[in-house]
């Protein structure tokens, strides 16, 4: 298993968001390391409901700061959250009903989605908070 490194190419230049990005970051890999170890699917489960709450509170507080501070791009952004969550509950779901393991495909697929979202959406308001703030 390969780590998903935080490193300055994700960083929208304000720091509260970068903060709750490392954080989210290391809550999958915790994930992933679980699941490549095989480890007891409980376990998984309470990982991956921690990293799932941990990206609502994460996704509450970049839209309070776009509320707060006017971005015009607002409802596009929080449409986005609302996108990835529905998708990480409906595979928390799969992953709970079946009472096999998480699959390597949900983790790509949340991998692939934090990443583009941080390095589109969240550089697009890093930089109009950047003007703000």
């Amino acid at each position: 298993m390969r780590e998903f490194v935080w490193d300055q190419l994700l960083s929208v230049e304000v720091e509260e968001i970068d903060a709750d990005h490392r954080r989210l970051i290391d809550l999958f890999n915790l994930l992933a390391r679980a699941v490549s170890e095989r480890r007891e699917p409980a376990y998984v489960a309470a990982l991956l409901e921690e990293l799932i709450v941990s990206t609502e509170a994460h996704f509450r507080h970049e839209e309070r700061l776009m509320i707060g501070h006017g971005y015009l791009e607002r409802d596009a952004h929080a449409a986005e959250h609302r996108e990835l969550i529905d998708a990480v509950r409906a595979m928390q779901k799969t992953f709970l009903a079946s009472g096999r393991g998480l699959e390597q495909k949900g983790l790509d697929y949340l991998e692939h989605w934090l990443t583009e979202h941080i390095l589109v959406a969240d550089m697009r308001l890093g930089t109009f908070l950047a003007g703000v703030l």
